[in-house]
């Protein structure tokens, strides 16, 4: 991937994106200050260059019927770097599991679950989570609301 070195144009339209990913090229290159045609060449190569990941529509998990979210904080047994990598792919094959970090310190992974209801989560705990291979101990913290949700980065 080519890296592009970012001007303010750049990070503007970075912004506006992460801000509004359906935004219409002509909007947004009135927006940043240029013409559609320098905008468009600048988003391609700034996807290119892989600072632009992707687009999604953000979701209102409670109107879909998610009622739960949690926060796992896993401890493997092991740390070895083949049974994180296999811990990180069983992760990523359970739906419920939306985010997962590798942490420093004595916790080796935290997880952001979402479930339609508690039984749900329960069921996923014991039958999934807590019975994977090199998990060693599993701490929940139930979450009760989310009073900021800011996906991406801080763009100045």
């Amino acid at each position: 991937m080519p890296k592009v070195k970012l001007d303010a144009i750049d990070r503007r339209i970075l912004k506006t994106l992460q801000e509004d990913g359906r935004i219409t090229n002509v909007d947004l290159a009135r927006g940043v200050g240029i013409s559609a045609p320098p905008c468009l060449r600048r988003v391609r190569a700034l996807s290119e260059a892989g600072y632009i990941e992707g687009y999604h529509a953000d979701l209102n998990d409670e109107a879909l019927g998610y009622g739960v979210t949690v926060f796992a904080l896993v401890g493997l047994h092991s740390q070895a770097e083949t049974d994180l990598k296999a811990f990180e792919s069983l992760a990523e094959s359970w739906e419920v599991v939306r985010e997962c970090f590798m942490l420093a310190g004595e916790i080796d992974y935290i997880l952001k679950i979402v479930a339609h209801d508690w039984d749900e989560y329960q069921n996923f705990l014991t039958s999934n989570l807590t019975a994977a291979p090199n998990v060693a101990h599993v701490k929940t913290c139930l979450t009760v609301r989310n009073s900021k949700h800011l996906p991406g980065v801080p763009l100045e």
